[in-house]
């Protein structure tokens, strides 16, 4: 093998340190950064490996999992996140933060300003899960990729920011390591450098905006960090200027479509679904943000911008689960499915979600377009027919469906595996392959039988699946765990995959020998996107056989993604009828509930159905849930934290705002917008209010819901800052110059209250609506454009103004806290033994009080101390240290976390075992 490295330039770095890594004999090649490739369209300093057999790698991370490969050690799920990470959040900040350092000379924390999140998430990352290494206690190639990256950054530690200590515990770890040590000093030589920072002199910067629409880190507005304002130019200002003077007749009109809504010939056509929620349960929080309130939002913000939107979606009615449910509750399926859509249809109408049609699969046009895709995949060859072993109960005298079986996961062990899926580690199972299963009627135990079922032939497929996934990757918007879980599966390798089920409560199969029973839920369901379609209007397939015309846009919990982006699309393509595919496949992580997860059962969390009996208002669940969506990880839900936005950043934030701009024109200028000259620093802040709406614009068509809002509360900052500043209600009582002055400020502010009322209308409709109302903004001006425009001009009344929001008490969010907390937590049930009175040699343990939180003081002591404890740790488990040390240090550790948890007012987490389920 032939390695071709440029000294001086960052991608060399991991490769060597990989090639030493995993001692592989290659052969290194000297170039310079600036001479030609080897490989075509990658950068002049990228490495590249010429393989024996004349194949040549020019990815550096993919050159780094070969060497690792060639040694036998293969990837791991958690080391491929890693490397997915790296190349799509990490290399384009690191490339930033190096530019600003070797083009313009920034040092220290200012040069890395730009990996400040991702830092932060690897320090997370590695205090969560105490190891030594990203991907485990034993280095993998993540962590040189991820080393690599950083070290041209970061090799001058004062840049690297003091109180992220477990980071530096690995980074100080892996650059003193021999191979890291000896890529470094081959590298990054001083007169290679200077050659390298010749080249980037002649290279454009690298787009931070950029950088910030594809970070799956909540990242702060452009304003929202003091000191962190860009400078502006004299043309940016010139042209907000200009877009302010042609006020509201420079906006486009409002697009009203026909209904029903129907592609149109010329017109951006966009077709938005959610995932379909099982009928047979109430949704929680996570359910509603992960799947219809983040479509919602999009499909808002899309007809705000004139796009030709319509928006489905339904109950997804067929399958085990009812069947499950109906068992429970001694209803008939179709009962069950009549009295769970009618609560899911009220739910969603509370929560002010806009569908164009909500729909359910249990209707005729389902059983015809599901057996018209089944006749074209069994006419084209794509099926298959198989006798396999089944679990039976004979108890119960019936084949088991997947999800009447549960048991141990054959993968992770997790002990309460459906007999379809793992809910712990996601993998798809067959439910044979269950350790202990059980019948989940009887409880029985189940023997295995066969049966004959029907296959879709994936592999057949995947000749057809690969280049449309390729397409859709490079023109559509994928988040990065939509496209890692889809690549997993085409990684591990297509197999045939079941589509029919012994159940009577499905779509029938059309085919003799099968036609007592019918189509498994994951063929079926999807369909029920174009069965609700057809519901909605006779017309469907001008939406979903028109990809010529219409974008698709899927949005769903990460655990779907497989179905979304593999089973569905080979259905599609094998029946080859000129079905429209997935363009964007927009998939959330998971929310989880406070310190745990939500369950119906044991009354944990707030589902659906109780959320409007809590006193808060709709549009304040919408706004805290899009505030914390779960976009590139988990995030949970905290009534502390609601209470804490709802009073900071709606009420003392954007509510204080709008209500000042407009009680100003009510108070000072009898309900009239006055007139306004503008000063220098007027036309700074229309500069400044306008690059956030581009923010703002660039965030949500990239589908970045979440990083979005935050545009919008950064400009309502500037309000606030701008009114604190010019204090017009003391111009107004001063002399002429004054009086004027005020009216600038007053007219200004109230036309940013105006466009806010705009932008916010994808977040909070109902305040959105309130703000319209009070404002009196004309309908003609609820269009979203990328200027900031004058929609209220001197002369202009306005309504009756009055708050927006209500303050949270502290009490009243205890008693919500307290009854949505369950009762024994299911992270505080430990074995047995724990339990035990302790021995008369130990003292009892204090009693705990949960009610009273302690000084802020000890918690920051605490803190300190969790940290610095939790590095001693991981520094010996680095140092392979004796077990008993190591198990000593743990139960000082676990101590503190006990001790902080109680300083904050939190019921403390009692450790399980490992290897022990959690009850």
């Amino acid at each position: 093998m032939r390695l071709r490295v440029a000294a001086g330039g960052p991608a060399a770095l991991k490769v060597l340190a990989a090639a030493g890594a995993a001692a592989a004999p290659v052969r290194l090649v000297w170039g310079g950064p600036i001479e030609r490739p080897l490989a075509p369209l990658s950068p002049p300093w990228a490495p590249a490996l010429e393989l024996d057999s004349g194949t040549v790698l020019f990815s550096p991370n993919a050159i780094c999992q070969f060497f690792f490969l060639a040694r036998g050690e293969e990837p791991t799920d958690l080391t491929n996140q890693w490397l997915e990470w790296e190349a799509t959040e990490l290399q384009p900040a690191a490339s930033a933060a190096l530019y600003a350092q070797l083009v313009h000379g920034r040092k220290g924390l200012e040069a890395v300003e730009a990996l400040g999140k991702l830092l932060a998430h690897i320090e997370q990352n590695l205090s969560r899960r105490g190891t030594a290494y990203l991907a485990g206690d034993t280095k993998s190639v993540a962590d040189v990729v991820v080393w690599g990256t950083l070290f041209p950054v970061l090799q001058d530690e004062t840049s690297l920011p003091s109180e992220l200590q477990v980071l530096r515990t690995w980074f100080q770890s892996m650059t003193l390591s021999e191979a890291c040590r000896k890529a470094a000093d081959s590298v990054l030589m001083p007169k290679a450098l200077l050659e390298f920072k010749s080249y980037l002199q002649k290279q454009p910067p690298p787009c931070l905006a950029m950088e910030r629409i594809t970070s799956n880190e909540p990242e702060p507005s452009l304003q929202e960090e003091e000191g962190s304002e860009p400078a502006l130019t004299e043309e940016e200002i010139t042209a907000a200027v200009d877009a302010w003077a042609h006020g509201a007749a420079a906006l486009p009109k409002p697009w009203q479509p026909q209904k029903p809504v129907l592609p149109v010939e010329g017109m951006r056509n966009v077709l938005i679904t959610s995932a379909l929620p099982y009928v047979n349960n109430v949704p929680h929080l996570g359910n509603i943000i992960g799947c219809v309130l983040s479509a919602d939002t999009f499909a808002r913000y899309c007809r705000l911008r004139n796009w030709n939107t319509l928006y489905v979606c339904g109950t997804d009615e067929y399958g085990t689960a009812t069947e499950t449910k109906a068992v429970e509750e001694g209803l008939t399926p179709q009962e069950i499915c009549n009295k769970y859509n009618a609560i899911h249809a009220d739910i969603y109408r509370w929560f002010d979600i806009s569908f164009d049609y909500f729909g359910r699969t249990t209707t005729p046009y389902q059983t015809t377009i599901a057996q018209d895709i089944f006749q074209r995949l069994l006419a084209r060859g794509f099926l298959l027919q198989d006798t396999v072993e089944q679990l039976q109960c004979e108890d119960c005298q019936r084949f088991l469906a997947d999800r009447f079986v549960e048991g141990t996961c054959p993968f992770c062990s997790y002990e309460e595996a459906r007999g379809d899926q793992c809910d712990k580690c996601g993998k798809l199972i067959n439910a044979v392959e269950l350790k202990n299963p059980q019948c989940k009627l009887c409880r029985g135990v189940p023997v295995v039988k066969p049966t004959q079922h029907l296959f879709l032939d994936l592999p057949k497929l995947e000749e057809q699946l690969e280049p449309w996934l390729e397409q859709s990757w490079a023109t559509g918007d994928w988040t990065a765990n939509a496209r890692y879980i889809t690549r997993s599966w085409i990684r591990d390798g297509l197999k045939p995959r079941c589509i029919t089920r012994d159940l009577k409560w499905g779509t029938p199969v059309p085919l003799d020998g099968f036609r007592d029973k019918v189509f498994y839920v994951w063929f079926d369901a999807p369909i029920g996107y174009l069965s609700i379609t057809a519901n909605y209007t006779d017309q469907w397939e001008r939406w979903w056989k028109n990809p010529q015309q219409v974008e698709l846009y899927n949005f769903m919990a990460k655990d779907n993604v497989p179905f979304h982006s593999v089973i569905f699309p080979c259905s599609l393509l094998g029946a080859d009828d000129n079905y429209t595919l997935v363009n964007h496949l927009i998939a959330t992580e998971y929310l989880n509930y406070e310190d745990g997860k939500f369950s119906k059962s044991r009354g944990v969390g707030v589902f659906g159905d109780m959320a409007k009996d809590t006193g808060i208002p709709a549009d304040i669940w919408r706004f805290y849930l899009l505030y914390l969506r779960p976009e590139g990880q988990d995030s949970a839900f905290s009534w502390s934290d609601l209470m804490l936005k709802n009073n900071s950043e709606l009420l003392n934030n954007l509510g204080n705002f709008i209500n000042r701009a407009g009680m100003f024109v009510c108070k000072f200028f009898g309900g009239t917008v006055p007139d306004m000259v503008l000063t220098p620093d007027d036309k700074r802040l229309l500069a400044r209010v306008t690059l956030e709406l581009h923010q703002y614009h660039q965030l949500l068509e990239k589908v970045r819901i979440r990083d979005a809002l935050r545009c919008i509360l950064s400009i309502s900052r500037h309000g606030n800052q701008y009114i604190q500043v010019n204090e017009p209600w003391k111009r107004i009582k001063g002399d002429e110059k004054d009086r004027q002055r005020a009216g600038t400020v007053t007219g200004v502010a109230v036309n940013m209250a105006s466009m806010l009322a705009v932008m916010l209308q994808p977040y909070m409709p109902s305040v959105s609506l309130a703000i319209q109302g009070q404002l009196c903004i004309p309908p003609d001006c609820f269009v979203l454009s990328h200027n900031f425009t004058c929609t209220l001009p001197p002369g202009h009344r306005v309504g009756t103004v009055s708050p927006l929001f209500q303050k949270l008490e502290h009490d009243q969010i205890e008693a919500l806290r307290k009854r949505f907390g369950g009762g024994q937590p299911e992270d505080l049930a430990v074995e047995p033994q724990a339990k035990q009175t302790p021995p008369a040699s130990e003292p009892p343990p204090a009693p705990v009080t949960l009610t009273a939180p302690g000084d802020p003081q000890l918690i920051q002591e605490l803190t300190e101390e969790v940290a610095k404890q939790g590095n001693h740790v991981r520094q010996l488990k680095a140092n392979k240290a004796e077990k008993a040390q190591v198990d000593t240090e743990v139960a000082k550790l676990l101590e503190l976390k006990k001790q902080l948890a109680l300083a904050e007012g939190k019921s403390p987490e009692v450790p399980v075992p490992k290897g022990k389920r959690k009850k």
